[in-house]
């Protein structure tokens, strides 16, 4: 007796659909899976075996082989237990078959007969979606986050002993009225920037930063607000659209950091790791490779705070993902490729102690200084679109009887929101969205200067020291701060601009 069921694996952060096969015969008594399994799937073979006796089910002593195809697909995790427990009811005859080959089953069994939650749910019905089926049988406790995937039917199931009925007349269980259940406004507070004081120049710098998407790099001294101005840059960028909350949600559903009471990311992801993490937290990968900080904040802010802090090595493996906008992770088991088009902001202290190069405040030795910006190498430093120093406040600033108005969150939005369907109305016919991601191609087609500007930018290149990346970075600024005041042409203020933000590095790494 034969029968398959349908389960989907993780690769990356897509599904691939699984054909689970079940082969009941007679011979000696016994239950072995194959299929390229992981441990935990292995382990299945007990949780299954002893989930269907508690159930209730009788199962005869026979030979039973689960086969999951592909076999070059490598299985990882629990979720094919609920499909294996299946195909072995309906090739003995318990359950009838007449639906499964237009389902996916997933799902996790307790020993007692439940059906437990797992990661991944959303990237798994998006998948059955995708490939045309018409049912997913999901755990009670993923119901929600599957529900966010419309033109599907999704059936809850708590206890396996619910299959017989479920499978007889799956359209009664099938959830209506999906769409409605959830809400994918966010409407919880977020930090404004009329908080911030002073620094007008660096909340220039970072509203030209998020207009056209560039990485950004603060420097100054301990206090002065980095970190302050770094975690409201979420709160201007434009809310994503339906197609990036799926993106967005996929990445964080494989990850395990969704749940069913928030089972879709809301707004753009801001994520902060400690100057401690490894390049493998970082990037993504591991044994069994899982997304990484820079996948998580794909969409958002990956914010590097104590920049030269982290180890050397760890900031250099931002190179190819900075430039890409994806990780690919090689491991014995396969290839994984992950998004990574995150918007980088980094903030620092010029030295140690943090007031360099004010020597009434600075008692580090010029030996010191120069080791612990060396940590940030110059490839690096061209990636950086815009850098920017913070200066320290003024008592007139911060004083808390100070009655001046400072632009809110709201007003800058609006600005970067104009400015962002300036760029996507002129690149509609192309794979990029922002000026950030202009190859030196598409520089050459949309970045049109006027003869002052041409000749600025000319000047600057053949007599200072900057490379022919830094001479692109410049010139994808200039576009994005044309395009905040609606000019067609770069003109010379512009380029002027985007060089004084190249000369802020310039003048510590000098």
């Amino acid at each position: 007796m034969f029968n398959e069921t349908n389960s989907v694996a993780i690769e990356g952060i897509n599904g691939k659909i699984i054909k689970t096969e079940a082969d009941v015969s007679d011979g000696l008594p016994g239950f072995s899976m194959v299929g390229y399994l992981s441990s935990e799937v292995r382990e299945a073979r007990e949780r299954v075996w002893i989930s269907l006796k508690n159930a209730g089910f009788k199962i005869p002593p026979k030979k039973i082989t689960i086969n999951l195809s592909p076999a070059d697909i490598r299985k990882d995790g629990t979720s094919y237990d609920l499909s294996i427990a299946v195909a072995v009811l309906a090739a003995i005859g318990i359950l009838s078959d007449k639906y499964l080959k237009d389902s996916v089953i997933i799902g996790e069994l307790s020993l007692d007969g439940r059906v437990k939650p797992v990661t991944g749910i959303l990237s798994m019905v998006y998948t059955a979606y995708d490939k045309g089926f018409k049912y997913v049988i999901v755990p009670e406790g993923n119901k929600n986050e599957a529900m966010v995937v419309n033109g599907i039917n999704i059936i809850p199931i708590s206890e396996i002993a619910d299959l017989p009925v479920i499978l007889l007349y799956p359209d009664e269980y099938v959830i209506k009225n999906q769409s409605p259940v959830i809400s994918f406004e966010d409407n919880s507070p977020i930090p404004d920037f009329s908080d911030v004081r002073g620094q007008s120049i660096s909340k220039r710098a970072i509203e030209t930063a998020v207009s056209g998407m560039h990485n950004i790099l603060m420097i100054g001294p301990p206090g002065s607000g980095k970190s302050m101005l770094a975690k409201r840059i979420p709160g201007i960028m434009p809310i994503p659209d339906f197609d990036e909350k799926m993106e967005i949600s996929k990445i964080y559903s494989v990850s395990g950091l969704l749940s069913d009471e928030n089972p879709i990311i809301k707004r753009r992801p801001f994520r902060s790791p400690h100057h401690t993490v490894t390049q493998t937290a970082l990037v993504g990968g591991g044994r069994y490779p899982k997304p990484g900080e820079i996948t998580l904040a794909n969409g958002g802010v990956l914010f590097l705070d104590e920049f030269p802090e982290f180890a050397r090595q760890t900031i250099e493996v931002l190179r190819q993902p900075m430039e890409d906008g994806v990780i690919n992770v090689s491991r014995v088991g396969g290839s994984y490729r992950y998004p990574a088009r995150f918007q980088l902001v980094a903030a620092m202290n010029p030295c140690p102690c943090g007031f360099f190069p004010d020597r009434r405040k600075c008692t580090c030795p010029d030996r010191v200084v120069k080791r612990y910006l060396s940590k940030i190498s110059q490839p690096i430093l061209d990636r950086i679109d815009i850098c920017t120093e913070t200066t320290s406040l003024e008592y007139s600033e911060i004083n808390i009887n100070n009655t001046n108005k400072n632009e809110t969150t709201e007003e800058i939005r609006k600005r970067v929101i104009k400015t962002h369907k300036i760029q996507s109305e002129r690149y509609k016919d192309e794979e990029f969205k922002f000026n950030a991601h202009l190859t030196p191609n598409k520089i050459k087609k949309y970045c049109k200067l006027s003869p002052d500007a041409e000749d600025l930018i000319k000047n600057v290149f053949e007599s200072d020291t900057i490379s022919s990346r830094a001479y692109h970075r410049i010139l994808r600024v200039s576009r994005t701060l044309a395009d905040m005041e609606e000019a067609d042409i770069i003109d010379e203020k512009h380029v002027a601009e985007a060089i004084s933000y190249r000369n802020n590095d310039k003048n510590l790494w000098r």
